[in-house]
């Protein structure tokens, strides 16, 4: 593991870090848009005062906040692998270069010791899974990682109950930020209610300390909502989604493709606003964990 100089200082000197994911580098948006978003997702971050670590896989390593040249070089790679918990081995000792998953990521945050990663959507349950036994693994990261997730929730595009339901049964917690229903990613509700609310990051930073040192496991979701002025029509989105779903089923597209394909769907049958909304929310979420790691590292002193 290789942690950039900036990281490491900080995490000496129990100062405020922000993981950052880098698929949505990888495999969310083309070149030059991606390396754009993500300049400006560490810029907000260090704006709040915390310092950001971005997290991908370089030619084998796993590396832990990139400089300008890196980053450029991962967002121009031609043919980036996806790097999910299960995929370390194979991408490490084949020297692969990649953008981390959310479940990567918050294995390598825990093992480099950050206790904050802000992202777009944590995966969940794939729409049909009682068939298809499709789940992310970004659920069983979560209970088993001690890192508070910021998030919009999960991706609209998956089974939001049953997602909800498989985190109470791994005892993640799922904190509403200013809210006391679970947002649906490019909308600011959905039909089902988070089991708690905390409205600012100090009350956050409180939970995440009390829950690690009475020694309890996994980690917490922070779900906040997209911001108002870009929130999507939620009967407009769920209606473009199930068009997005029925192409998928009929080219038959299934497992780690159907993301990637649904997200790409809602893109072309949205006309590009669907990537406006997903841009807005992950800004939105950077200066949010930038703001309670601050209040985390405060609660260490």
């Amino acid at each position: 593991m290789i942690i950039h100089p900036d990281v490491q200082d900080a995490l000496a000197n129990q100062q405020p870090v922000v993981a950052l994911e880098s698929t949505i580098i990888t495999h969310g948006l083309p070149y030059p848009e991606n390396v754009t978003m993500a300049r400006k997702v560490e810029a907000i971050v260090r704006d709040a005062g915390a310092v950001p670590a971005t997290i991908a896989l370089i030619q084998g390593k796993i590396t832990v906040g990139l400089d300008d040249k890196t980053l450029d070089t991962l967002a121009k790679n031609p043919d980036p692998i996806k790097v999910s918990t299960r995929d370390f081995g194979y991408a490490i000792s084949q020297k692969k270069t990649g953008g981390t998953t959310v479940a990567g990521t918050l294995h390598v945050a825990e093992q480099a010791g950050i206790r904050v990663f802000a992202t777009g959507g944590i995966g969940g349950v794939h729409r049909g899974a009682e068939s298809t036994f499709d789940v992310s693994r970004d659920l069983e990261a979560l209970a088993i990682h001690r890192v508070a997730v910021v998030c919009a929730g999960a991706k609209a595009i998956l089974d939001l109950g049953k997602t909800l339901e498989v985190l109470e049964t791994k005892g993640v917690d799922v904190i509403g930020y200013g809210t006391d229903v679970l947002p649906a990613f490019y909308t600011r509700e959905s039909d089902f209610a988070v089991p708690h609310r905390l409205n600012t990051p100090e009350a956050v930073a409180a939970l995440m300390q009390a829950k690690w040192a009475f020694n309890v496991p996994g980690g917490v979701v922070i779900v906040n909502p997209i911001p108002r002025e870009h929130a999507a029509d939620p009967s407009l989105i769920q209606r473009t989604i199930q068009e997005a779903l029925i192409d998928m089923n009929e080219r038959r597209i299934t497992g780690k493709d159907q993301t990637p394909f649904l997200l790409d769907r809602l893109r072309q049958l949205t006309e590009g606003k669907s990537v406006d909304a997903n841009l807005a929310l992950v800004y939105h979420n950077a200066r949010v964990a930038a703001d309670i790691a601050v209040a985390y590292a405060k609660t260490l002193g």
